[in-house]
């Protein structure tokens, strides 16, 4: 097993109590769950939840040491409500969600996340999703696929791009499609494959990514208890711009214009922001994992609504 990333600050931050009640909303390995039980025992529970039924797998054979202490769930985070209920519990202590792709998934041939070898064109997180890479590659007018390339991925000749893949279609595997984008565009960045952005962006697109985080986060703090910490980990710019803007409107009193003289939004701050800037990993963790580059660590903590 690998650590997962910033696995030693999440520990720090959501400081895990005995008897405390967790959940690992993207629990993939077990990796932060682990780390989350072990801090917690001897009587501290968690509920982990994933979409990928490998994760969950994996997760049960590596928190099988935990017992009944660790609860794992195929399902999305969006649903954390229902399986609260379920377990009785009103609240918890501490929330933890690592975002996008994780290195299991990337490794997995099969599934189609990594140009570095040649595999269908699939990107999904969970299986039971109808919706695969090929479909949006194949299908998508040029100038949808586009916009898709642009807004997810950040690409600037995400027209080129689009237009490449249109000229070439079908377009069966990975490696067609690296070797298309990399025809179209460059990568101005050292060390960075062309194709990079352009999957980034599908996979985004495929998992509705952006769409389920802006969904999950105030479900995120209906969850948590006063004095509860919500720790998320993200890997693009356009992810942490949206945690970002949501800790900072939940942790101000008014939403009203700067030049309103008085309040009429009737808002009150619902979180205390913990780490004025995200958190990024050592350098030691980048050199062993070089995943971990693009890591933010961002945390807020639940106040009373007074």
């Amino acid at each position: 097993m690998h650590q997962p990333v910033l696995y030693h600050e999440i520990i720090r931050v959501l400081r895990p109590q005995r008897g405390g009640r967790y959940i690992d909303c993207t629990v993939g390995a077990g990796g932060h769950a682990a780390g989350i039980l072990r801090a917690s025992s001897p009587d501290g529970c968690l509920l982990g939840l994933d979409v990928d039924p490998i994760a969950i797998d994996l997760a049960n054979e590596y928190l099988v040491e935990f017992g009944h202490r660790a609860i794992l769930v195929r399902d999305s985070y969006l649903n954390i409500q229902t399986h609260l209920v379920k377990l009785g519990w009103n609240d918890v202590s501490g929330i933890v969600m690592d975002l996008g792709v994780s290195s299991m998934q990337l490794d997995t041939t099969e599934r189609g996340f990594s140009f570095q070898t040649e595999a269908p064109l699939d990107m999904r997180f969970n299986p039971d999703n109808p919706l695969k890479a090929s479909e949006l590659v194949n299908r998508l007018p040029e100038e949808e696929l586009a916009a898709i390339i642009y807004r997810y991925g950040d690409e600037k000749r995400s027209r080129q791009v689009a237009r490449a893949i249109v000229s070439n279609r079908p377009v069966n595997t990975t490696r067609d499609l690296a070797r298309i984008v990399a025809g179209a565009t460059t990568s101005r960045r050292p060390g960075m494959h062309p194709a990079t952005k352009t999957f980034q962006a599908l996979r985004i697109a495929v998992n509705r990514e952006l769409e389920t985080l802006e969904t999950a986060l105030p479900i995120m703090l209906e969850a948590l208890a006063t004095g509860g910490r919500l720790a998320v980990i993200a890997f693009h710019s356009i992810e942490d711009r949206i945690i970002k803007q949501y800790f900072r409107r939940e942790s101000q009193d008014c939403l009203c214009p700067p030049r309103q003289p008085v309040c009429t939004c009737g808002h009150r701050a619902t979180l205390k922001v913990i780490t004025r800037k995200p958190v990024r990993p050592q350098i030691e963790e980048v050199e062993q994992n070089p995943r971990a580059r693009s890591a933010r660590l961002r945390v807020a903590e639940k106040i009373p609504n007074i």
